[in-house]
């Protein structure tokens, strides 16, 4: 943040304006957790209130060995202008810690093609967690986390179970 001072023209008044530079995009350097092997690895997360679920990219699942597990029912991709993904449907899904500074939680990702981008985390995870965002730095700091979550307050022992489909409906 700046302040920017200014002389009006023929004033010998000042003007103080502060300026800040606002993020477009919130990323999370984050720990994701292979269950079966218990390897980690850590990737770069956008914070993405426009996508309903979370998403790991196909290839850096193949890249690192994350072990695949097959959906009962495909999820069609939709683009932002309501046209179906190029890449077709969503048939996997990868089960995996998160950590973030002292925060732990399994969940399943859906698997899917995402760029450039490794992880993203969407709607349904930032409703339910509800960080604190510095706007200007893009801090993110895990301080509203509901009761299940535990708050960041968990260790690795204490694992809190999968969030399903169904649980996130009565959390919402």
């Amino acid at each position: 943040m700046k302040f920017v001072t200014a002389a009006k023209e023929g004033s010998s008044q000042r003007e103080v304006r502060r300026t800040f530079k606002m993020l477009r995009e919130v990323w999370m350097s984050i720990g994701v957790e292979k269950l079966d092997m218990h390897e980690g690895i850590t990737v770069k997360a956008l914070l993405d209130s426009g996508a309903t679920g979370m998403f790991m990219d196909k290839r850096m699942v193949a890249r690192h060995g994350f072990k695949l597990q097959k959906l009962e029912r495909l999820i069609m991709v939709r683009n932002v202008d309501g046209t179906n993904n190029s890449e077709g449907a969503i048939t996997h899904q990868v089960e995996c810690n998160v950590y973030y500074k002292g925060y732990v939680e399994r969940m399943r990702m859906d698997i899917c093609d995402l760029g450039k981008t490794e992880v993203i985390l969407g709607i349904l995870w930032l409703a339910v967690h509800n960080p604190e965002i510095n706007w200007e730095t893009g801090e993110v700091k895990m301080t509203r986390c509901p009761p299940l979550c535990g708050g960041g307050s968990q260790t690795k022992e204490k694992i809190k179970r999968v969030v399903t489909i169904e649980e996130e409906k009565i959390v919402r």
